[in-house]
């Protein structure tokens, strides 16, 4: 995963600002986790409606005031905001885990193409080892909210069989009894897998704000 942004910085969200700027650092912060691209700008009315909801969910889930062990996930903020100002503006009362774009970075617009990203606000979802889980999660998490990341764990596992032990490779028993539903729902197409253009979902319905 951290390959995406591999020769980047990365920024945390706190105080200080603090740049991972080595593969090691960006490893640490990225690896084995699902990683949530959240494109989105503070100039942008649905993105200001949906941030506090998405922020509350991040929060839900890394936070050890809400649970007794951090989620194994990240959040990396792909800023669309029109200025550095509004960015700064935006990301201001952002949780400190989350990451984020230096603005004169042009891997900012160059991460909405490459995913298909045609409006705002949208999260794409990836898979540790990079794959798309899901094209936009915008919705899943309005309606769902923390209860999205169990669905996107097992979907996860059960698509990348690297998240299981070997001998459970040929017949993993089901973890659940939705299993099958999650399987259906997050079925990668082999054939689309690694695609990185135009032909994927579009973004979040009803009145998301138009990006490209």
């Amino acid at each position: 995963m951290a390959s995406l942004f591999s020769g980047r910085v990365l920024i945390r969200n706190n105080s200080d600002q603090d740049e991972l700027d080595t593969e090691a650092e960006l490893s640490r912060r990225l690896e084995n986790r699902l990683v949530l691209l959240f494109f989105g700008s503070g100039s942008c009315p649905q993105c200001q409606a949906f941030a506090p909801i998405l922020r509350d969910f991040f929060v839900k889930l890394t936070d050890e005031f809400y649970v007794l062990r951090a989620a194994q996930l990240a959040l990396v903020y792909v800023s669309q905001d029109p200025t550095e100002k509004q960015q700064d503006l935006f990301l201001k009362d952002m949780p400190k885990k989350w990451l984020f774009l230096p603005f004169e970075d042009d891997l900012r617009r160059d991460l909405g193409r490459r995913f298909s990203v045609k409006r705002l606000p949208a999260v794409v979802v990836l898979k540790p080892g990079g794959d798309v889980l899901t094209r936009d999660a915008t919705d899943e998490i309005r309606r769902l909210g923390p209860a999205c990341f169990a669905n996107w764990q097992e979907a996860a596992e059960l698509l990348d069989r690297s998240f299981l032990q070997p001998e459970d490779l040929d017949d993993p028993a089901p973890r659940s009894l939705t299993e099958p539903l999650r399987r259906c729902k997050y079925r990668v197409d082999p054939a689309a897998r690694g695609k990185r253009g135009p032909g994927g979902e579009g973004g979040a319905e009803g009145g998301a704000g138009e990006l490209f």
